[in-house]
């Protein structure tokens, strides 16, 4: 049995000296295939700074959220964005991300005001050119952006969701004197959320052993992972597999659905080895239907090499998660925070595959945890083949009382009100009071 990893608890640091520090040196087929995000964005959404605050008062809630790059950091930003709106309908909301990363697109569809900032990532390894010469100076132009951004858009607190573009704005709030919350999605927090914790007023951290990580344990409140309001609200299993089969399993109470996610960008390793499993596990088992999202990247290639299949969608991205994992019996995925808190939600059995090429072995870690609350099976990178993954399904779909058992720790370990939880946290914080409530 896996076992969830801590570090050990930093010594405390000075926070006005790292302060003064950091301010001097950072200046075709017949397959059924959906559509991916599109690149279009909404009419008449607001789009800038200046739009965006338009028409606020003095008593008007003014919020930034940073997020992007990958959909980890940024749907539990909309999470606690929308639960915001829900308590304070009058909020105004601006999200700031990379101009060409994921967020520029799903955030304006999900209805706020976005605008660009540049931001680049720490370099690996840590002494490196790169680092000495080239994300200072990405890092000072962001930084001027940010105040830019703070002074004309004046918000009350900015919130980040970690990831180095939400690094400049967050770091910009907190030499400004500007009321700072940084929530960590993953059981170890990464390089950004622990620096930007040293000027944060609050920390909001998915699990316990995220607290031990933290230099300074008192900000810090274990809430859980925000999950998006659609993923709260679950289509019944007849209707969400109707959704992706047709009338293939309607009145086939025994069948059974594997959910593959292989990441929004594509997992390779994953890919591989689901593309060599499923002709034969779906010959040899005619109850079973399986969804695969490939991830973006790589669906083309996946999509040349499969034969179809009427139990097999495949997809490079899906945008109804919520029927996804409605029609899931069992799920076999990236070990993401997001995806993790997500699948705990559902109450899903689940099958993890970490990638290894994730900073801070954040996944490996995940994996861990959620083997240790949810039973979860763990099958590294380096013991994935075809076979492997072919037997760990079997195993848990022809183990009725193994899924039943599960399911239950699963959602015993969720924490779906997550978002609500920090929305309610951050009007506290502003000294806002809730007009719902």
């Amino acid at each position: 049995m896996f076992t969830a990893i801590n570090l050990h608890s930093q010594p405390s640091l000075n926070r006005r000296f790292f302060r003064t520090q950091i301010s001097v040196q950072l200046q075709s087929r017949n397959l059924k295939i959906s559509s991916c995000l599109s690149l279009n964005k909404p009419k008449d959404q607001p789009t800038n700074v200046s739009t965006a605050a338009a028409g606020t008062g003095t008593d008007t809630l003014r919020i930034i959220l940073a997020a992007g790059g990958t959909g980890g950091h940024i749907y539990p930003a909309i999470a606690i964005a929308d639960d915001l709106k829900t308590l304070d309908p009058n909020a105004q909301i601006l999200f700031v991300g990379l101009p060409t990363g994921m967020e520029s697109t799903a955030v304006p569809t999900a209805g706020y005001s976005f605008t660009p900032i540049q931001a680049a990532p720490l370099g690996r390894p840590f002494i490196s050119l790169y680092n000495l010469f080239v994300l200072p100076y990405v890092l000072i132009k962001s930084l001027i952006k940010s105040f830019l951004i703070l002074g004309e858009f004046k918000p009350h607190i900015v919130i980040g969701t970690g990831g180095f573009v939400s690094f400049p704005i967050c770091l910009a709030a907190g030499l400004r004197g500007i009321k700072l919350a940084i929530q960590e999605q993953n059981s170890v927090p990464g390089i950004a959320n622990q620096v930007l914790s040293l000027f944060a007023d609050k920390v909001f951290a998915a699990f316990n052993s995220s607290v031990d990580c933290f230099w300074q344990k008192s900000k810090c409140v274990v809430c859980g992972n925000p999950v998006r309001l659609s993923l709260r609200n679950y289509a019944s299993k007849a209707v969400a597999r109707r959704h992706f089969f047709s009338k293939a399993v309607v009145g086939k109470g025994d069948g059974k659905v594997v959910l593959i996610l292989g990441g929004s960008l594509g997992a390779n390793a994953l890919n591989v080895a689901v593309l060599h499993l499923y002709t034969e596990m779906l010959d040899e088992h005619k109850d079973l239907f399986l969804i695969w999202q490939t991830g973006v990247l790589a669906f083309d290639e996946m999509e040349s090499l499969v034969k179809f299949h009427p139990r097999l969608y495949i997809t490079p991205f899906l945008h109804s998660m919520d029927l996804a994992y409605s029609a899931a019996d069992l799920i076999v995925s990236r070990a993401g925070a997001m995806i993790c808190s997500e699948i705990l939600a559902a109450g899903k059995p689940c099958i993890l595959i970490p990638s290894p090429n994730v900073a801070e072995g954040h996944q490996f870690h995940n994996a861990c945890l959620m083997a240790d609350v949810a039973g979860s099976r763990v099958i590294t990178e380096d013991e994935l083949d075809s076979l492997t993954l072919k037997s760990a399904i079997e195993e848990i779909l022809d183990n009725e009382g193994l899924m039943t058992e599960m399911s239950e720790r699963a959602l015993k370990a969720a924490k779906p009100d997550a978002s609500v939880e920090i929305a309610k946290h951050i009007l506290s914080l502003v000294n806002f009071s809730s007009p719902q409530g």
